[in-house]
């Protein structure tokens, strides 16, 4: 009869502790973040100026046109709307670096920079870690700044200034390097000639 005492107690300690970190737990932090930090807790999402969603802030995007700078490239396909392979889902490629697929991307990169009269820098033709950075360095965005001015009809110095303002200082001030946030920059662009559109 002990054992069984034991048995029935040993069960209610594991559902209360079930409840306790399975259900009351994740609550309690889901509502924290709503209420502390409700933009960075949704997802850090960009809206354009007709309230739809354009991005994250913290995952990087695909740009095409000679107007925009251009992102890291990425192994992952960046869903836009559109069912890409993989979809949905972030990740790097995994290859190793002397697998001929990863090789031959990479000569594709260099190729096409240097057919855009650009220096093949690191962060141009390597992806990240992760496949989804949203950030270039400084380099990278100055490189690219003939090009946007030119396609967008504007001083170097317009943009230039821009750049500054979308610019991510050092991790703690110390680790890493100022990199630029190519979704904001971009938006801000955007923004920038619909004004002057207006004016």
């Amino acid at each position: 009869m002990a054992f069984i005492k034991e048995v029935f107690r040993g069960i209610r300690v594991l559902v209360l502790i079930w409840i306790l970190t399975a259900i009351v737990y994740p609550l309690v932090i889901l509502n924290l973040g709503q209420w502390v930090f409700p933009f960075t807790a949704n997802g850090s999402i960009l809206f354009n100026i007709k309230a739809e969603p354009m991005g994250s802030f913290l995952i990087g995007q695909s740009f095409t046109s000679e107007q925009y700078f251009q992102s890291r490239p990425s192994a992952i396909r960046y869903s836009q709307g559109k069912k890409s392979a993989p979809y949905g889902i972030s990740g790097g490629s995994n290859l190793s670096p002397t697998n001929p697929q990863l090789i031959d991307r990479i000569s594709q990169e260099v190729s096409q920079l240097k057919e855009e009269d650009l220096k093949p820098i690191a962060d141009l033709i390597y992806t990240s870690g992760s496949g989804l950075d949203p950030h270039i360095s400084w380099k990278a965005a100055r490189q690219q700044l003939p090009r946007v001015a030119k396609a967008r009809g504007m001083k170097e110095d317009e943009i230039e200034s821009l750049m500054y303002k979308y610019t991510d200082g050092k991790f703690l001030s110390i680790f890493g390097e100022s990199v630029v946030n190519v979704l904001r920059l971009n938006y801000a662009l955007d923004l920038q000639s619909l004004n002057q559109g207006e004016q």
